[in-house]
Protein backbone atom coordinates (compact mmCIF):
# COMPACT_ATOMS: atom_id res chain seq x y z
CA UNK A 1 0.00 0.00 0.00
CA UNK A 2 1.51 3.14 -0.49
CA UNK A 3 0.43 6.50 0.85
CA UNK A 4 1.40 9.80 -1.26
CA UNK A 5 1.69 12.58 0.84
CA UNK A 6 1.52 16.23 -1.58
CA UNK A 7 3.98 19.01 -0.73
CA UNK A 8 2.38 22.38 0.31
CA UNK A 9 0.47 24.32 -1.62
CA UNK A 10 -0.12 20.93 -3.64
CA UNK A 11 -2.88 18.15 -4.56
CA UNK A 12 -3.80 15.08 -5.40
CA UNK A 13 -3.87 16.18 -9.05
CA UNK A 14 -0.01 16.86 -8.94
CA UNK A 15 2.01 15.75 -11.73
CA UNK A 16 3.66 13.37 -9.52
CA UNK A 17 0.75 11.88 -7.25
CA UNK A 18 -0.90 11.10 -11.12
CA UNK A 19 1.98 9.70 -12.54
CA UNK A 20 2.39 7.27 -10.04
CA UNK A 21 -1.24 6.85 -9.50
CA UNK A 22 -1.17 5.96 -13.44
CA UNK A 23 1.74 3.36 -12.75
CA UNK A 24 -0.42 1.75 -10.03
CA UNK A 25 -3.30 1.72 -12.14
CA UNK A 26 -1.64 0.17 -15.51
CA UNK A 27 -0.11 -2.54 -12.78
CA UNK A 28 -3.33 -3.27 -11.33
CA UNK A 29 -2.28 -1.68 -8.24
CA UNK A 30 -5.56 1.07 -7.72
CA UNK A 31 -6.59 -0.47 -4.68
CA UNK A 32 -3.08 0.09 -2.94
CA UNK A 33 -2.87 3.89 -3.68
CA UNK A 34 -4.00 6.50 -1.20
CA UNK A 35 -3.68 10.16 -1.97
CA UNK A 36 -5.62 12.87 -0.65
CA UNK A 37 -5.93 16.72 -0.37
CA UNK A 38 -3.89 17.23 2.79
CA UNK A 39 -5.56 19.83 5.56
CA UNK A 40 -3.72 23.06 6.02
CA UNK A 41 -2.97 22.60 9.70
CA UNK A 42 0.21 20.14 10.13
CA UNK A 43 -1.50 17.85 12.96
CA UNK A 44 -5.05 17.61 10.57
CA UNK A 45 -2.87 16.50 7.82
CA UNK A 46 -0.85 13.46 10.27
CA UNK A 47 -4.71 12.50 11.32
CA UNK A 48 -5.35 12.22 8.35
CA UNK A 49 -2.64 9.72 7.21
CA UNK A 50 -2.76 8.15 10.40
CA UNK A 51 -6.26 7.35 9.68
CA UNK A 52 -5.08 5.74 6.62
CA UNK A 53 -2.62 4.17 7.74
CA UNK A 54 -4.54 2.33 10.24
CA UNK A 55 -7.59 1.28 7.44
CA UNK A 56 -4.56 -0.36 5.52
CA UNK A 57 -3.13 -2.40 8.51
CA UNK A 58 -6.94 -2.74 9.20
CA UNK A 59 -7.28 -4.71 5.68
CA UNK A 60 -3.65 -6.72 6.28
CA UNK A 61 -1.84 -4.50 4.11
CA UNK A 62 1.33 -3.06 5.04
CA UNK A 63 1.90 1.19 4.21
CA UNK A 64 4.58 2.73 2.76
CA UNK A 65 4.64 6.87 2.80
CA UNK A 66 5.83 8.68 -0.80
CA UNK A 67 5.93 12.03 0.46
CA UNK A 68 7.39 15.31 -1.62
CA UNK A 69 8.48 18.11 -0.57
CA UNK A 70 6.52 19.22 2.72
CA UNK A 71 4.94 15.67 2.64
CA UNK A 72 8.37 14.27 2.88
CA UNK A 73 8.68 16.43 6.27
CA UNK A 74 4.99 14.14 7.39
CA UNK A 75 6.11 10.66 5.77
CA UNK A 76 9.53 10.70 8.16
CA UNK A 77 7.36 11.40 11.28
CA UNK A 78 4.80 9.12 10.50
CA UNK A 79 7.56 6.32 9.54
CA UNK A 80 9.20 7.07 12.83
CA UNK A 81 5.99 6.91 14.78
CA UNK A 82 4.60 3.85 12.53
CA UNK A 83 7.78 1.66 11.13
CA UNK A 84 6.73 2.51 8.02
CA UNK A 85 9.11 2.20 4.62
CA UNK A 86 10.01 5.93 3.62
CA UNK A 87 10.24 7.42 -0.29
CA UNK A 88 11.55 11.43 0.35
CA UNK A 89 11.25 13.09 -2.92
CA UNK A 90 13.20 16.35 -2.72
CA UNK A 91 11.68 16.77 1.17
CA UNK A 92 11.50 19.77 3.25
CA UNK A 93 13.81 18.34 5.73
CA UNK A 94 13.89 21.81 7.77
CA UNK A 95 10.24 23.08 7.44
CA UNK A 96 9.19 24.76 10.29
CA UNK A 97 12.19 27.38 8.74
CA UNK A 98 11.77 27.44 5.39
CA UNK A 99 8.04 27.37 5.72
CA UNK A 100 8.25 30.95 8.15
CA UNK A 101 8.18 32.96 4.81
CA UNK A 102 5.36 31.65 3.59
CA UNK A 103 3.40 33.13 6.90
CA UNK A 104 -0.30 34.49 5.22
CA UNK A 105 -2.73 33.94 2.67
CA UNK A 106 -1.28 31.11 -0.11
CA UNK A 107 -2.46 29.91 -3.17
CA UNK A 108 -3.10 25.71 -3.71
CA UNK A 109 -1.19 25.52 -7.01
CA UNK A 110 -3.35 23.28 -8.79
CA UNK A 111 -7.15 23.97 -7.18
CA UNK A 112 -6.72 27.90 -6.97
CA UNK A 113 -8.05 27.74 -3.66
CA UNK A 114 -6.53 30.02 -0.91
CA UNK A 115 -5.96 29.44 2.41
CA UNK A 116 -4.42 31.18 4.98
CA UNK A 117 -0.78 29.70 6.92
CA UNK A 118 -0.27 30.99 10.42
CA UNK A 119 2.35 30.53 12.98
CA UNK A 120 0.55 27.82 14.63
CA UNK A 121 0.74 25.99 11.67
CA UNK A 122 4.89 26.42 12.33
CA UNK A 123 4.22 25.49 15.65
CA UNK A 124 2.48 22.19 14.83
CA UNK A 125 4.98 21.10 12.35
CA UNK A 126 7.83 22.14 14.82
CA UNK A 127 5.73 19.56 16.70
CA UNK A 128 6.31 16.88 14.28
CA UNK A 129 10.40 17.41 13.89
CA UNK A 130 12.50 14.34 13.59
CA UNK A 131 15.59 15.18 15.44
CA UNK A 132 17.62 11.70 13.48
CA UNK A 133 15.39 9.02 11.80
CA UNK A 134 16.70 5.37 13.72
CA UNK A 135 16.33 2.62 11.04
CA UNK A 136 18.15 4.35 7.91
CA UNK A 137 17.04 0.97 5.57
CA UNK A 138 13.62 1.95 6.03
CA UNK A 139 14.07 5.16 4.06
CA UNK A 140 15.18 6.50 0.73
CA UNK A 141 15.81 9.59 -0.52
CA UNK A 142 15.26 10.37 -4.40
CA UNK A 143 16.72 14.30 -4.97
CA UNK A 144 17.52 16.24 -7.06
CA UNK A 145 20.56 19.20 -6.78
CA UNK A 146 19.24 21.56 -9.10
CA UNK A 147 15.70 21.92 -6.45
CA UNK A 148 15.21 25.94 -6.40
CA UNK A 149 13.71 25.73 -3.14
CA UNK A 150 15.05 23.48 -0.93
CA UNK A 151 18.92 22.52 -0.31
CA UNK A 152 19.51 18.76 -1.51
CA UNK A 153 22.33 18.85 0.84
CA UNK A 154 20.38 19.03 4.22
CA UNK A 155 18.35 16.38 2.87
CA UNK A 156 21.52 14.16 2.43
CA UNK A 157 22.93 14.82 5.93
CA UNK A 158 19.31 14.35 7.40
CA UNK A 159 19.08 10.68 5.60
CA UNK A 160 22.75 9.82 6.04
CA UNK A 161 23.00 5.77 6.09
CA UNK A 162 19.66 5.82 4.10
CA UNK A 163 19.54 4.86 0.44
CA UNK A 164 20.22 7.97 -1.54
CA UNK A 165 19.60 8.78 -5.54
CA UNK A 166 20.90 12.13 -5.78
CA UNK A 167 20.92 13.65 -9.27
CA UNK A 168 22.95 16.15 -10.92
CA UNK A 169 20.39 19.41 -12.53
CA UNK A 170 16.91 19.06 -11.85
CA UNK A 171 14.27 21.12 -9.79
CA UNK A 172 11.96 21.13 -6.82
CA UNK A 173 9.31 19.23 -8.64
CA UNK A 174 12.04 16.29 -9.70
CA UNK A 175 11.76 16.40 -12.99
CA UNK A 176 13.03 12.64 -13.25
CA UNK A 177 10.22 11.03 -11.19
CA UNK A 178 8.92 8.94 -14.23
CA UNK A 179 12.37 7.00 -14.36
CA UNK A 180 11.50 5.93 -10.56
CA UNK A 181 7.75 4.81 -10.88
CA UNK A 182 8.64 1.25 -11.18
CA UNK A 183 11.01 1.71 -8.37
CA UNK A 184 9.22 2.94 -5.71
CA UNK A 185 6.39 0.40 -5.79
CA UNK A 186 9.30 -1.96 -5.85
CA UNK A 187 10.45 -0.66 -2.35
CA UNK A 188 6.56 -0.42 -1.26
CA UNK A 189 6.54 -4.25 -1.45
CA UNK A 190 4.45 -4.31 -4.61
CA UNK A 191 6.10 -5.58 -7.33
CA UNK A 192 5.87 -9.17 -8.82
CA UNK A 193 1.73 -9.40 -7.10
CA UNK A 194 3.22 -8.33 -3.49
CA UNK A 195 0.41 -7.59 -1.07
CA UNK A 196 1.74 -4.23 0.99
Amino acid sequence: MIIYLHGFRSAPASIKAQALRARMIDRGLADRFWCEQLPVSPRAAIELAETEIARARAAGLAPTVVGSSLGGYYATWLAERHDLRAVLVNPAVVAPLSLEAYIGTQTNLYTGETFDFTGAHIDELRALEVPAITQPERYWLLAETGDEVLDYRHAVQKYAGARQTVLEGGDHGFSRWNDYLDAVIAFAGLDAGGTR
